[in-house]
């Protein structure tokens, strides 16, 4: 992908004193912070504010070749605008994007800063056994509203249904997840491509593209969304299964806590079943029900498995799992998770 082949060096500092946000480069202290593999993401803290900088990198940092366009920076600030018309304070406000100065470059933007004090992650608060089951439905319903705020709305569609978020949506998801794992397992790679296949022909809502708990805050005022790089126009479905899938994993990474996870899974479909008012909500679930033994099965044998399944005999448990829905899918949200959970031994309650 040549658009994406050339990254610059970045002076943080330099770029905040340039575009404004302080007046002198001894006012600026920059900290990298850890985690992703896509962006290089910084806490800036300034005399009068700290803030958050990211900029995308054309190469993710995984074990395999894994690229995607670094204009994905500004298809992320347009979805973090959008979804602030709709569920205000429920994601990270904007304050500065500075976009490439040519192709190939990679621009950058500052968004505001949440203290871990008061916004700790969604995902540490579920490792830990700690989360409150009703973020999940919050979660359900902001999720919901967004997509269905989206969905009639032609001037949205026109804005992210372009080459780039497209070609970024197939570069992050449905190539690094569906398309490699198909490769991998022969056995089941006719019914990856065909889900593959669909999600690059949908033509439905705003979707973010990367919903799970590593970028979801718990506020005191409920779920704030981040990192929104994949976005583009698609089937809303996926996002509701890829936040599903992750809760779905953690019954096998946290047995002790497994009846958290599964009531946290019941109440974020249940809300955003609730919402569905775009189309039949039937149609929706089935859709997110087919989706969700792939990405299970993607988050073991993907370009980007989940780092906290390390045992192969939990790994296992996976595959044998999501292989079985995937020849014989289900229909509805709840009988993916009582087929999924009946492949390992009850969780300790």
């Amino acid at each position: 992908m040549a658009e994406s082949a050339h990254v610059e060096t970045w002076d943080p500092v330099a770029d905040m004193v340039a575009a404004g946000l302080a007046g002198d480069p001894e006012d600026v202290v920059v900290t990298p912070l850890t985690g992703g593999v896509s962006c290089d993401t910084y806490r800036v803290d300034l005399p009068a504010r700290t803030l958050v900088v990211k900029r995308a990198l054309p190469r993710l940092r995984v074990a395999d070749d894994w690229y995607a366009p670094v204009a994905r920076n500004a298809g992320e600030v347009a979805w973090l605008r959008t979804a602030a018309e709709i569920v205000p304070g429920h994601v990270p406000r904007v304050v500065t994007h500075v976009p490439p100065s040519r192709d190939g470059e990679s621009g950058w933007f500052a968004m505001t800063w949440f203290p871990p004090r008061t916004h700790p992650l969604w995902k540490s608060q579920l490792a830990a056994g700690r989360a409150d089951a009703a973020t999940g439905a919050h979660v359900g319903s902001l999720a919901v509203q967004i997509h269905a705020a989206t969905a009639r709305r032609p001037d949205i569609r026109e804005r992210f249904s372009t080459a780039t978020f497209r070609e970024t949506f197939e570069a992050k998801r449905t190539d690094a997840y569906l398309r490699t794992t198909a490769s991998r397992h022969p056995d089941v790679a006719r019914q990856l491509e065909g889900l593959a296949a669909a999600l690059d022909r949908a033509d439905v809502a705003l979707v973010h593209g990367d919903m799970s708990p590593k970028n979801i805050l718990v506020g005191p005022d409920g779920p704030v969304f981040l990192d929104a790089e994949a976005a583009c126009w698609g089937d809303p479905a996926f996002d509701v299964a890829f936040c599903l899938n992750h809760l779905l994993l953690k019954c096998v990474w946290r047995p002790e806590h497994g009846r958290l996870y599964e009531t946290s899974y019941e109440n974020l479909w249940n809300a955003y079943r609730t919402g569905i008012d775009w189309e039949d909500p039937a149609d929706v679930e089935a859709r997110t029900a087919a989706l969700l033994p792939g990405l299970l099965l993607a988050r073991i044998d993907g370009k980007s498995p989940v780092e906290y399944l390390e045992a192969e005999a939990d790994r296992d448990i996976v595959r044998e799992a999501a292989r079985r829905m995937l020849l014989t899918p289900p229909k509805q949200v709840p009988a993916v998770l009582m087929t999924f959970l009946s492949e390992f031994p009850p969780s300790p309650r």
